[in-house]
């Protein structure tokens, strides 16, 4: 589906660049349409950083707490210096109008690896999304996410009590606006940890699934002098199919869930309250910097010794 939204953006910047202006047809709404155009965006950011707290190396330039020593000198000596310029950027935003109203898309990347290019200065894809209407498709923020509530940090991962995650998706918001309205069917994803139980051999044949996609949805009232109110939800279903021929059969499902609510709250000309609270079970993988979304379990039933819970999580952000 990503490159099926690259294929979709890229097209569309090339139509942006061939296609010349339409002429204008009867009706005010269509006299006031754009003609087919693009944004080219960007930016080159160097970083400098000096850690002392002994991070991983590998996220030397993340403050990440999920990566800090365990236990001391985990990662070796302290003491690093990192110079990067993973932070740059590249995007075009191309618009062409039809008939059926304008196509918008976005598509632009960084150099921050993640992953298994984890400290790599590499290509990311951040944005891949088109949309026409009140329909999207692509990869861009997921609608449990409200990207207004991340500060203006110089730190690039920002706060990791936020939920921050972009997903693939297919989108519907049929209210546009100050206030928004929109849901969502996502790319689903989960992680899954045994714990003190990994080594036992009833979880060597157990693989994980997801049959259907995450469904999200957001409300966001807004338009006010003082800010605006934003909640949303999310629900997502996961199996996990136990294939081994053991004398028990450890297969089993479970349903996450999570609630989203955030705010900016504009305290005068020069400040503004950013706030999020967050929870759920079982959604770890929407948060900025979380462990796992699924943990082993036992049971007291002999012929399905073990299982998995959704792990429960709660987030809380807030910067002025």
């Amino acid at each position: 589906m990503s490159r099926l939204s690259i294929g979709c953006a890229g097209l569309i910047g090339a139509l942006a660049f061939a296609v010349a202006p339409l002429e204008a047809q009867q009706g005010e709404d269509r006299a006031q349409q754009r003609a087919a155009g693009f944004e080219l965006y960007g930016f080159v950011m160097v970083d400098a950083i000096h850690d002392h707290s002994g991070i991983n190396p590998t996220w030397g330039a993340a403050a990440r707490p999920s990566r800090l020593p365990s236990y001391e000198d985990e990662y070796g000596e302290k003491g690093n210096f990192f110079f990067g310029v993973q932070q740059s950027r590249i995007g075009i935003k191309p618009h062409v109008p039809t008939a059926a109203g304008e196509i918008n898309a976005q598509f632009d990347i960084d150099f921050f690896g993640v992953g298994v290019d984890a400290g790599q200065t590499t290509i990311r894809l951040r944005h891949a999304y088109a949309s026409i209407g009140e329909f999207g498709f692509g990869q861009t923020e997921s609608p449990f996410m409200d990207l207004d509530v991340f500060p203006n940090v110089v730190d690039y991962w920002g706060p990791h009590g936020m939920v921050f995650f972009r997903n693939v998706q297919f989108r519907w918001t049929p209210v546009h606006g100050n206030s928004q309205l929109m849901f969502a069917l996502e790319r689903p994803g989960a992680s899954p940890d045994g714990g003190i139980y990994t080594d036992r051999v009833e979880l060597d044949d157990v693989r994980i699934r997801f049959p259907v996609p995450d469904l999200s949805a957001a409300y966001k009232w807004g338009g006010h002098d003082w800010g605006y109110l934003r909640v949303a939800g999310i629900l997502r279903y996961t199996k996990w199919d136990d294939i081994g021929n053991q004398p028990f059969d450890i297969s089993g499902d479970a349903l996450g869930w999570g609630v989203n609510a955030s705010t900016n709250v504009h305290l005068g000309k020069r400040a503004t309250f950013r706030g999020q609270v967050t929870y759920g079970q079982g959604i770890q993988n929407y948060m900025n910097d979380a462990p796992v979304d699924l943990g082993a379990e036992l049971t007291t039933d002999a012929s399905a010794p073990l299982t998995a819970v959704p792990l429960p999580i709660l987030g809380i952000s807030a910067f002025l």
